[in-house]
């Protein structure tokens, strides 16, 4: 099973960077999009419900802001959208789709870059969002999340990792949150388990030259449940074309 994840930043705007052409020459069982910015009147246009998958979006209440999907080669016995709390049910930045034994979910976790309003309701969310993540341990399937998480976790997870201690990203109470989700609720980095490798990044700032020089955060990936660690194959982050600020992070599973 080969699974992406990718923050598209505006879904019309990554089809005219190529996008979606791009996908017709992969073999994905599934693709978890987040920050698509449309409605679901706006992508009427065949280019974004590809033939060969069963796509399923979840837009935010304002338009042109945050906003999941999820495609799909084989169909979901179920599709839920939301997650209960109202940050994440008004945002559309939550959608799950459920197969036998495996349900895979695309996340979007809020930005606290904005400001310390924006950061407190990230927090909340987070919050909200580890009880939930909690509940899905007490289930009996795997489950894989692949996210915008808008988290580094370890200093190896950002190219300036010092000056950005007091940034939202790289703050010590969000760290800590993966901290507890890891290695106390037992989920796993899936990413981490087969690369281990230094300058590994899936978003770059638009200021300065930050993606020619690889100046990055890793702040997509794959968070799976404990079972899945030993099916975990490879991972990789595509970044020959450029589709968004942020680049897709490619998982394969022996499922």
């Amino acid at each position: 099973m080969r699974i992406m994840t990718l923050n598209c930043n505006g879904i019309r705007a990554a089809a005219r960077k190529g996008f979606f052409d791009w996908l017709q020459t992969q073999d994905f069982d599934a693709v978890c999009l987040q920050e698509t910015k449309a409605q679901i009147d706006q992508l009427s246009d065949p280019i974004f419900h590809p033939d060969n998958y069963h796509c399923h979006y979840y837009d935010a209440l304002k338009k042109g802001y945050s906003g999941t999907a999820l495609y799909s080669k084989r169909e979901p016995k179920k599709i839920s959208r939301g997650l209960g709390f109202e940050i994440a049910d008004t945002e559309g930045r939550y959608i799950q789709a459920d197969f036998d034994g495996l349900s895979i979910a695309s996340l979007y976790l809020p930005s606290g870059s904005a400001g310390e309003e924006r950061q407190r309701r990230k927090m909340h969310f987070m919050d909200d969002y580890m009880q939930h993540m909690k509940s899905l341990r007490r289930k009996r399937r795997e489950f894989i999340i692949c996210a915008d998480w808008n988290i580094c976790h370890k200093e190896i997870d950002l190219k300036n990792w010092r000056p950005n201690q007091k940034n939202s990203g790289f703050l010590p109470e969000e760290r800590q949150w993966l901290d507890e989700l890891y290695d106390d609720v037992g989920y796993v980095d899936a990413f981490r388990v087969v690369n281990e490798e230094e300058d590994q990044y899936s978003w770059w700032s638009n200021r300065g030259q930050a993606r020619a020089n690889n100046v990055g955060w890793r702040l997509d990936y794959h968070v799976v449940t404990p079972g899945l660690k030993d099916k975990i194959k490879s991972a990789e982050i595509y970044t020959e074309q450029n589709f968004s600020d942020h680049a897709p992070v490619i998982l394969e599973y022996s499922l």
